[in-house]
């Protein structure tokens, strides 16, 4: 294997060619564009996946070196494109081993035994950190970023002459004009020569289309669009190895000899205002701490909002302080959920990973994190426990105590960047220092960009709760390039992974049918606004209809029966709902009462007891079942439903919450007390027992378990 400098250098001779920017203009359309009639579907995205597609950081590699020496515009023939496009491809597959070859730096039989981990070397993480995925989608970037420089529109206005809305509003027009040029360009195409062919004019736009597009004076665009273009005299001089800082990230946009400005790589455009305008601002010292303030307050402000989505206003708090005694503050909550017995605790920080950290120095990769992730989560662990001790006082942003009126059963610690953060999972993996707190679940460390498509995807309280509680539960089993291909993952199948599994590693086309969710309710594409999955199957059933009764009054007891039915499969819950529609009608038919009863490996089950008696009936004898239910299973919780024959619906509940100990008397009363249904076989069991039913005596025990006489329990 050659070195890398040496693959780079050959790299950087390449795309100083003549009549190289054909060659990546061909790429970005082949790699980057997405043709699709109609409404999109996953089969229009699938290349998007393919480990032979460049993705956005090789192109922008490309470019830096490119802009080296002066652009040759010049059009090769097709075969000499081909050419370059092969070489291309060749040496970033080359420089890709050459990253990849760090892993096995050292990695002997002996560094495994004493317990070397390669990825703790920042010389490896180099890898992770160049091909992460996408940590946002372009219009997640220009949304944000308008939200994000809202309170320095002033600086923004004086010393630039324009704002980030209407930079916001440039950007998606340029999308627009590309898109308008397509038909136009394949029209020519058909009837030029094919030695006349290329992409480039694809990606070209005058600042005068744009204006029209945007309904903003020519003038404003101008400033915008000049705001981020390279300067044709600019060489990259810095760019010297592929994690140095390359200046085509900051100014995406080249100028074309004919005037006409160039954007090869609309997310680039879109990437560089969300971050760039930073970056401006930052070099006025005295306006420094305005925009560190701004920039916390972007941060927390969203997240509440987002979250706010889900669990409603009244459920979120915004900068809550926690005390001691009544003076004297200890510690703050960013923003804090309470919903029912949960809580999650967010904090925010608006740190990013340095460039030094991107060229492998190990102690600044540490560094990075321990301010931008292990801070976050260290303060989170200390409001945690406040929270579960009464000795303290939680105050919000309006003077107003919050009291936690149930005892708070788990909490959930966010910790959230504001930024792009490469390979952020794969670090938190690596680096992040936890501790064992009772009822404090694993923490969960993301980007605004993932908490964004979480709560777009997930607006129901008890499937965002349900997502998260799997989600931190799995954090050692799972991995994944980001957090979005889990949440896709998850939308698709149901997240869960089986006891025995060590590592279940995911790849990023489990994300495709959440893309497309996303990009027609964020982007207006045409497509299905929700993946097929957990979201659409299951809703139309009892089970389904269920669990939104639950989300309705979300009382403690019935958010844990929530979250049992939500981690069930499919097939399961089409079973269950089956089983106890048939119990509906039977009681419907006959006027009796009519039992099912399901039991799970977790150490929890359910049973279902359909009748129209009245409460003050049906309530002691389905509570004094459970109980004796519970005892037989050996379980930790139970949870019994009193359901009406119409609907069927919810008339009442039953939760048991305690832990199994052993008792003569119960042994006794449960001796002859039947095996809990299997869930796959529910229905199957109820049409057998319906078919051959066995008289009972009056003096017989009663066949729902309670140990007394059928005469003086389910018979009247």
């Amino acid at each position: 294997m050659r070195a890398e400098r040496e693959v780079f250098a050959d790299l950087a001779v390449l795309c100083c060619q003549p009549g190289y920017v054909h060659a990546v203009a061909h790429i970005c359309f082949r790699d980057n564009v997405i043709l699709h009639a109609d409404d999109m579907k996953e089969t229009d995205i699938r290349k998007m996946f393919s480990s032979s597609r460049l993705i956005r950081t090789e192109i922008n590699t490309l470019l830096g070196l490119m802009i080296k020496a002066n652009i040759d515009w010049m059009l090769p023939s097709p075969r000499t494109v081909q050419e370059y496009i092969d070489a291309t491809e060749q040496l970033l597959e080359e420089l890709h081993q050459c990253l990849s070859g760090e892993f096995w730096s050292g990695l002997t039989k002996e560094a495994v035994e004493s317990g070397f981990n390669p990825f703790e070397c920042g010389e490896v993480l180099r890898e992770p950190i160049f091909y992460s995925g996408e940590a946002a989608y372009n219009f997640q970037y220009l949304d944000l970023a308008v939200r994000k420089y809202a309170a320095d529109a002033q600086w923004l206005q004086a010393n630039r002459g324009f704002n980030i809305g209407h930079a916001s509003r440039v950007a998606k027009a340029v999308e627009e004009v590309h898109a308008d040029h397509f038909s136009a360009i394949r029209e020519r195409m058909i009837k030029q020569h094919p030695d006349e062919s290329t992409m480039l004019t694809l990606f070209a736009f005058t600042a005068d289309e744009i204006a029209v597009k945007t309904n903003l004076a020519t003038e404003i665009v101008r400033r915008v669009l000049v705001a981020f273009e390279l300067s044709s005299i600019e060489r990259n001089e810095g760019f010297n190895a592929l994690h140095d800082f390359n200046v085509i990230t900051a100014m995406p946009l080249l100028r074309m000899p004919g005037g006409e400005f160039l954007s090869l790589q609309a997310y680039s455009l879109a990437e560089a205002i969300y971050e760039s305008p930073h970056h401006w601002m930052y070099q006025d010292e005295e306006y420094r701490p305005t925009l560190s303030k701004n920039r916390g307050d972007f941060t927390e402000n969203f997240v509440a909002e987002r979250l706010g989505l889900v669990f409603g206003n009244k459920c979120v708090h915004l900068n809550v302080d926690v005390f001691k005694t009544k003076s004297t503050k200890v510690s703050d909550v960013d923003v804090l959920v309470v919903w029912g017995n949960r809580a999650i605790i967010v904090q925010a920080k608006s740190k990013r990973l340095t460039l030094e950290s991107r060229k492998g120095n190990d102690q600044v990769i540490r560094n990075d994190f321990k301010k931008a992730v292990q801070a976050a989560y260290d303060q989170g662990a200390a409001c945690a426990k406040c929270l579960l001790d009464k000795g303290y006082r939680l105050v919000a942003s309006d003077e107003r105590e919050i009291l936690l009126t149930e005892g708070i059963e788990e909490i959930y610690i966010f910790c959230v960047v504001s930024d792009h953060y490469p390979a952020l999972s794969f670090q938190a993996r690596q680096f992040l220092k936890t501790e064992s707190i009772d009822l404090v679940q694993a923490p969960l460390v993301m980007d605004v960009f993932a908490l964004d498509a979480m709560t777009e995807m997930l607006q129901s309280p008890l499937q965002f709760l349900s997502y998260v509680n799997r989600r931190a539960n799995y954090a050692e089993q799972l991995m994944a390039s980001q957090e979005l291909t889990i949440l896709g993952y998850h939308l698709k199948k149901n997240l869960w992974v089986q006891p025995d599994v060590n590592l279940m590693l995911l790849s990023d086309d489990f994300s495709a049918e959440l893309d497309i969710a996303i990009l027609v309710r964020r982007a207006g594409v045409q497509g299905a606004a929700t993946p097929d999955g957990v979201l659409t199957r299951s809703k139309k059933t009892t089970i389904g209809r269920l669990v939104k009764e639950i989300e309705a009054r979300p009382d403690p007891a019935t958010i844990d029966l929530g979250f049992l039915l939500l981690a069930m499969s499919e097939q399961a819950v089409t079973e269950m709902s089956r089983a106890v529609d048939r119990l509906a009608a039977w009681t419907r038919a006959d006027g009796k009462v009519h039992d099912a009863t399901f039991g799970f490996k977790e150490g929890t089950g359910i049973t279902f007891h359909c009748t129209d008696e009245p409460a003050k009936v049906a309530s002691p004898r389905l509570k004094s079942y459970c109980k004796l239910r519970k005892y037989r299973e050996k379980a930790t919780k139970w949870f019994g439903l009193c359901m009406t024959s119409t609907g069927p619906d919810v008339r009442f509940g039953v939760s048991l919450a305690f832990p199994w100990t052993q008792d003569e008397k119960m042994d006794e009363k449960t001796k002859d007390m039947r095996e809990a249904v299997p869930i796959d076989q529910a229905l199957q069991v109820l049409m057998k027992g319906r078919n051959r039913v066995k008289k009972i005596g009056r003096n017989d025990p009663c066949p729902c378990g309670s140990g007394r006489k059928y005469k003086k329990c389910c018979l009247n």
